[in-house]
């Protein structure tokens, strides 16, 4: 189900979280936000290089 190209997107889209969760509480709103939006795009360019993965194992079958 997973491969080995899924933990360093995950991992990064957690931390970024966390990290957007600090900032937003402990040092500014904005900074917060700021690092909040990077979840979501981290997030698409995973489901991008998945996409990616799974049509070129199709064409090689």
């Amino acid at each position: 189900m997973y491969h080995s190209i899924d933990k360093p997107f995950l991992i990064a889209a957690f931390f970024s979280l966390l990290a957007s969760i600090y900032l937003w509480f402990r040092v500014d709103t904005q900074y917060g936000l700021y690092v909040g939006l990077w979840v979501p795009s981290i997030l698409t360019l995973w489901v991008g290089t998945r996409l990616a993965t799974l049509n070129n194992t199709k064409k090689g079958d």
